[in-house]
């Protein structure tokens, strides 16, 4: 062998140990590829999962949302028929004088009864018509028993136990301080 042939082998030895070393590399970032690629396949299976729940839960919330659409409505509707019954109440109610009397205001029950407190006459009228509605609630709740007129109207004591129950028919969970507020027990 001549020295060009022990050049020409080693040259050829040395380009085969350089495509080793870069067949080498290469095949580390195809691996890191194939990593990464079925890395990203698991996010794309996770979005696609996380896409469907969304879905469900927008299906959820619209189906939610129309009951209560449909629960609001109803709400909306008593209230109206309570509000023109209440109308009705007011419009038959009597007429008071302006100088009916000395009423103790709400919310006073700490003061003595010695201490009366003038009420505006739009407080006098609007107590006289709440005592007329009650009345005739309470009418219209007990059995018809003719009784006399009364002579003047006044604030009762302890109201009829339908002032709840008006609660009740417009909100599921009534507030008691309303009702311990116009001197009923909640």
């Amino acid at each position: 062998m001549t020295f060009i042939g022990i050049g020409m082998n080693l040259l050829l030895a040395a380009l085969l140990v350089a495509t080793m070393v870069l067949g080498l590399r290469l095949n580390r970032r195809l691996k890191a590829l194939r990593d990464s690629h079925d890395g990203f396949e698991a996010a794309v299976r996770e979005l696609n999962i996380a896409a469907q729940r969304a879905e469900q839960g927008l299906a959820d919330l619209r189906a939610a949302t129309d009951e209560a659409t449909d629960t609001l409505s109803d709400r909306i509707e008593k209230g109206r028929a309570l509000a023109t019954k209440l109308e009705r109440l007011i419009s038959a109610a009597p007429e008071l004088p302006h100088d009916a009397g000395l009423v103790r205001p709400l919310g006073t029950r700490s003061m003595p009864a010695a201490m009366p407190v003038r009420e505006t006459a739009a407080e006098q009228r609007l107590a006289a018509l709440l005592s007329a509605a009650r009345s005739r609630l309470q009418a219209e709740a007990e059995p018809r028993i003719e009784a006399p007129p009364p002579s003047a109207p006044s604030r009762p004591r302890n109201p009829p136990r339908f002032a709840s129950a008006i609660d009740d028919d417009l909100f599921e969970d009534a507030p008691t301080a309303r009702i311990a507020a116009f001197g009923g027990r909640g």
